[in-house]
């Protein structure tokens, strides 16, 4: 956040002084603009390359920056309504309208202004990514005969081995597919399993970018409610013979939002009603990698149990990573797997061979199981960090579950309060933080107002410590 912030300021100042040059002039060197404004050296490509892309600065490698000549024409503006009849044309003939709704996911995805404390991310911060370790490993990965050739289309074979001992039981190498992250591994795995128009039973509350696929898609999502256990059986069973659906789509590790885990009782349960219902059961196993230091053993994916082909298991080394570490896999066995693989080659071809040589080399590397371990440890700090001090600050949202794996805590908003989450977080935004409302995590009508906090996207616990002051502040404003 703070090289942002720096890039920022030495792109205004050096828009500032552009005219002081004429067009086609050079601007002063790298080194020259290092020693003037104290900054680094990457801080001035960055900042170059921010003019660069507003048109204002050309670039030349080797002669250094000029002023862009300026524009002598501008372009009318042309007119665009005739879209809003053709994008809304196949609607009345669709019978579940598809809807490219992607705000839900949006929330994690935008970083806030440099001076708000950030609850919303979806990712690690970068004090917590493993940077070198990736370095390392993509420049590796570069130097490995064959490396920038195309791999085959399923995956490179050690990669996918390396996941399927992962996910263990009796799945094996030939099973997995290598995906570009659970986002677009879940878009294959929806497309493959259900056709427009169809229902899907979720989770609820669930992860609102699997909400947003599906509703892309065209499919009716049909929500089963979870309880600190994980989701109720009985419940699932009603929704299978109430809608005729053929899919589930569910995280029984560290759920997301909830931090639920699938209870032991329930695991078996979940398999045996959806083998019933003849329907197959989507695992996001997003988070397994993010396990705290006090979570014990973990329970096994359900891919592990299933010998008849009804879990389609995805899993990632995003979220334990980097945001830009796209790189999953993709598993199921039985004539689906076809269909899946399919899917993906129509949609992406493949993962770059690069990136799939860099996941081996990672993975592969002493800091692997370091990286592990220490995130582990600094999670467990963030999450006993934030729980106390909303316990301390804030005693009136409830935290019903404290998970131990994942980066984030869901907490209830008290009955009757207020404008509820709308009023929450704007009220949170002007304080200086930023929080992520729970309506977006519900397909239907949610029984309460709700709120999730991220621990681990902030730079540290005193982060954490300030944003909870903050959210008292605004709690007072708007509850």
């Amino acid at each position: 956040m703070q090289e942002r912030s720096s890039v920022d300021e030495l792109a205004e100042r050096l828009r500032m002084e552009l005219n002081r040059y004429s067009p086609g002039g050079k601007l002063p060197s790298s080194r020259a603009l290092v020693e003037r404004y104290r900054v680094s050296p990457v801080t001035v490509s960055r900042a170059f390359a921010q003019l660069a892309a507003e048109g204002l600065v050309v670039t030349r490698p080797g002669a250094g920056a000029f002023r862009a000549q300026a524009r002598t024409t501008t372009t009318p503006a042309g007119d665009t309504s005739w879209q809003e009849v053709a994008l809304s044309a196949d609607a009345a003939t669709e019978l579940v309208p598809r809807s490219v709704d992607a705000s839900g996911v949006l929330v994690s995805l935008t970083e806030p202004p440099p001076e708000v404390i950030e609850f919303t991310g979806g990712y690690l911060h970068p004090s917590l990514q493993p940077e070198q370790a990736l370095a390392a490993a993509l420049s590796r990965a570069a130097r490995r005969p064959g490396a920038w050739g195309r791999p085959p289309m399923e995956g490179l074979t050690e990669l996918r081995s390396w996941f399927a001992r992962s996910i263990g039981g009796s799945v094996t190498a030939a099973e997995v597919l290598i995906a570009a992250g659970g986002q677009s591994a879940l878009t294959i795995a929806l497309r493959a399993l259900a056709s427009p128009g169809a229902p899907v039973l979720v989770e609820s509350p669930t992860y609102p970018g699997m909400l947003a696929i599906a509703r892309a898609a065209g499919l009716r999502p049909v929500p089963v409610p979870v309880d600190a256990d994980g989701v109720r059986p009985e419940l699932l069973a009603d929704a299978f013979r109430a809608t005729g659906a053929r899919v589930f789509v569910c995280q029984p590790l560290f759920q997301n939002p909830t931090g639920a885990v699938l209870a032991p009782e329930r695991r078996g349960e979940v398999l045996r009603i959806a083998r019933e219902a003849g329907a197959f059961v989507v695992e996001d196993d997003f988070v397994r990698r993010l396990v705290h230091a006090d979570a014990g053993e973990l329970p096994r994916p359900l891919a592990a149990e299933d010998a008849d082909g009804v879990v389609v298991h995805v899993c990632s080394l995003t979220k334990a990573t980097s945001p830009s570490f796209r790189v999953c896999a993709l598993a199921a066995r039985g004539p689906v797997l076809e269909r899946l693989r399919a899917i993906q080659v129509v949609d992406t071809f493949f993962v770059p061979r690069p990136l799939q040589e860099a996941a081996l080399e990672l993975v592969g590397s002493a800091a692997w199981p370091r990286h592990l371990r220490s995130i582990s440890t600094d999670l467990k700090t963030r999450r006993d960090t934030m729980t106390t001090a909303l316990a301390r600050r804030l005693p009136e949202l409830a935290l019903p579950h404290v998970p131990s794996g994942g980066y984030h805590l869901w907490l209830r908003l008290p009955d009757g309060s207020g404008g509820g989450e709308a009023a929450l977080t704007a009220a949170a935004l002007r304080a200086g933080v930023a929080i992520t409302p729970g309506r977006p995590y519900f397909s239907a009508e949610p029984p309460a107002g709700h709120v999730r906090l991220s621990f681990a996207a902030v730079a540290g616990v005193g982060e954490i410590a300030e944003g909870v002051r903050r959210l008292r502040a605004a709690c007072d404003e708007a509850l």
